[in-house]
């Protein structure tokens, strides 16, 4: 099959490797507008697929402040030509930092310089992720369908149709990509509700700034207190230079805390983290803070004959490990490949699931050890969190392996 005109790099590469787009020309539902729907539309509109995406807003928007694209995802962006445009949005990030106040132990302590390969983390607004892929699914002319809120699906021998609430069914497409994130309907296996969740903002970096640059920092009180302040590269509300500010929270202290007002979340802040107060007097109001509520669920990867799962509807966890946007990232490149190969939907699959399976799980397990050390109300895991971290990450050893783990690199195939 030719390459078309726009066709990405990673479609080169598979080809010039003796590659072949096996499967022929499909008609692809995709649902959910978030990195991983939009970043797998691309890949297979541009292998010469009928791509239709659906979103549930009657305008796609992203949702939230900032987030942290590791270097596995910035592989994804870069095959699809979008790299140097996030670099030029974002904020490199070149180590996370954290601080236990109580006695002043380094609770957090990694620097991507250990991970054998040096590339930093891109700190970027949602937003402006949001646009760059946005913009490129646009320019590839991939239609999107908005105001369709997934219920369920219907299956025959040979097609698969959406289902969306207040809509007669659609026509039947020959794939479907569950891409809606963690509150899909379609999600197999059990959701554990976190107990902890955060407040988000967006804030200008004042000039006077005493945090620590190009660094995701927090400060902690044993692991039920958290603050954290991390760049975000350009703030879109302003065009200055732009910082996500985050504040642990359990969701059911919510009412609670919009209640008391934004001198309380200021007072609360600060007294953990004097330093950070030119950031949080510029939160004017309670409704600038987002409450983000996170679930951990390792579903199945794939539920019918024709229907794929990425992201979080596949996986969601906690955000300690700063992987939700890079996952499903990593899950579009994987499941595009697949397609690029497979002969048959089995063939698909199977490659899928080989590329992307352990990485998932481990993920997954290290997410449940960790988040509790960092989101909890225990005493005692702080303590060990503190001491381990203090005393002995910096151990060439212990210090590779964490900068590894927070990169996205372990245990990870080259999709």
């Amino acid at each position: 099959m030719p390459l078309k005109r726009g066709q990405d790099a990673a479609a080169i590469r598979l080809l010039s490797k003796g590659t072949s787009l096996a499967l022929p020309s499909h008609k692809i539902a995709i649902v959910g507008c978030g990195p991983g729907g939009m970043a797998l539309a691309l890949l297979l509109a541009r292998q010469g697929h009928q791509v239709t995406l659906f979103e549930r807003f009657a305008e796609p928007r992203p949702i939230g402040s900032g987030l942290l694209i590791q270097p596995s995802g910035q592989e994804v962006l870069a095959d699809l030509g979008l790299l140097n445009k996030i670099r030029e949005l974002g904020s490199p990030v070149s180590k996370l930092h954290g601080i236990s106040v109580t006695k002043y132990r380094r609770a957090l302590d990694m620097k991507y310089a250990h991970t054998g390969e040096g590339t930093p983390a891109l700190g970027i607004h949602r937003a402006s992720l949001f646009k760059t892929l946005m913009d490129a699914v646009i320019d590839q002319r991939i239609p999107i369908v908005v105001d369709s809120e997934l219920t369920h699906v219907q299956e025959t021998a040979s097609a698969i149709s959406p289902i969306f609430k207040d809509k007669l069914p659609g026509d039947g497409f020959d794939i479907l990509v569950d891409a809606s994130g963690a509150n899909s309907p379609l999600a197999r296996g059990a959701t554990k509700k976190l107990k902890f969740g955060a407040y988000w903002t967006t804030v200008d970096i004042p000039p006077d700034s005493q945090i620590l640059p190009n660094a995701l920092d927090q400060r902690y009180s044993r692991a039920d207190k958290m603050a954290g302040i991390m760049p975000v590269g350009i703030n879109p509300a302003t065009g200055n230079p732009g910082a996500a500010v985050f504040w642990s929270e359990r969701p059911e202290e919510v009412d609670r805390t919009r209640a008391a007002g934004i001198e309380m979340f200021r007072s609360r802040f600060c007294q953990l983290w004097p330093e950070a107060e030119p950031f949080v007097s510029q939160i004017e109001s309670v409704d600038a803070l987002t409450m983000a509520v996170y679930s951990h669920r390792t579903g199945q990867m794939r539920s019918s004959q024709r229907l794929f799962h990425v992201g979080d509807a596949w996986h969601c966890t906690s955000p300690q490990l700063g992987q939700g946007a890079n996952m499903a990232l990593m899950d579009a490149a994987a499941l595009a490949k697949a397609m690029a190969r497979g002969q048959t939907m089995e063939d698909v699959a199977r490659a899928y699931r080989k590329s992307r399976l352990l990485h998932v799980i481990l993920y997954q397990m290290l997410s449940s050890i960790f988040t509790p050390l960092y989101q909890s109300d225990s005493k005692f895991l702080p303590i060990i969190r503190d001491l381990t971290i203090h005393y002995f990450a910096r151990f060439p050893i212990v210090r590779g392996l964490i900068a590894r783990t927070v990169s996205g690199k372990l245990g990870c195939r080259r999709y």
